[in-house]
């Protein structure tokens, strides 16, 4: 409260006020940049998790055709059912370059009404997102009860490709951990499913598929410089992956990992894990 009788050397005090304020303000701001460029870390790495994954397994075209097919409708149908009963859903799709993470969407909602879902295909930050929370511009992207967004790529950004690149500091990429683990919470706690699908090659396969799309027109809208230059931080990325999938499954929040040297085998193993699960989801929901 200020006294305003003298209006003059109210202002003055008001003025005063705001300005220690402030500079209180620029101090903490300051002090939590310096803080953020501390780069020391206590994790201790766990057994890795992508090195150790068996990407051998493979399915026939017979068995590949026999199944499609009756997959693609029951995911229909079930995608109707939450949709009935007002359930949104939340599907992350994640994975190492070209190991066939569009496909594999492409081959799930074949059958499903294309009013139920949308799809986003999340790239870099825009300069008004950049202004807010990282994770504010993934929140304005749930879906309404009854509908389904699927993300191409997600808030996992955050500790992933931005920590790899240096586009965010240590600290604040290792508190998304929480930070995406909290926002994931909330999602489940709607009742509504998060579904995460971690789709992998090996080097050798993904070395493969981009000279495949080098080498042919149709496909090489596909392959970028940017693609080459990450590639060269292979271990990098495999190092921030396995930790990502460690802190950050949950029993609210699964990760799915999808061995896809083979495509069609990764895309039935999706079809096949999206089913299992949200049949899981809607017998919780009913007890």
């Amino acid at each position: 409260m200020i006294e305003s009788i003298d209006k003059k050397e109210a202002s003055k005090e008001a003025l005063g006020i705001a300005l220690d304020r402030i500079s209180q303000g620029l101090e903490r701001v300051i002090r939590q940049r310096n803080e953020n460029e501390n780069t020391e870390r206590t994790y201790i790495k766990e057994t890795p998790i992508l090195q150790n994954l068996d990407l051998s397994k493979e399915i026939s075209e017979e068995d590949y055709q026999e199944k499609k097919g009756k997959l693609q409708k029951e995911v229909a149908d079930l995608m109707y059912e939450f949709y009935e009963k007002g359930i949104s859903q939340v599907l992350v799709f994640e994975g190492v370059d070209a190991a066939g993470k569009d496909g594999a969407i492409e081959r799930l909602i074949k059958e499903v009404d294309p009013r139920l879902y949308t799809v986003y295909g999340i790239s870099a930050p825009s300069k008004e997102e950049l202004a807010h929370h990282h994770l504010w511009r993934f929140y304005t992207k749930l879906p309404k009860d009854g509908y389904v967004s699927i993300f191409s790529r997600s808030w996992y950004g955050r500790v992933m490709v931005e920590r790899v690149e240096g586009f965010a500091k240590v600290k604040e990429w290792e508190r998304a951990y929480e930070e995406i683990s909290d926002m994931e919470k909330e999602i489940y706690d709607h009742d509504s499913p998060v579904i995460k699908f971690f789709v992998t090659i090996d080097k050798d396969e993904q070395l493969r598929r981009f000279e495949d799309r080098k080498r042919d027109p149709d496909k090489q809208y596909k392959i970028t410089d940017e693609d080459w230059r990450n590639r060269k931080k292979w271990d990098q990325y495999i190092e921030a992956m396995d930790e990502m999938l460690e802190k950050t499954n949950h029993d609210y929040a699964p990760w799915v990992i999808v061995g896809s040297n083979q495509k069609k085998y990764a895309r039935i193993k999706v079809m096949e894990e999206y089913i299992r699960i949200a049949k899981e989801h809607l017998k919780k929901l009913e007890k």
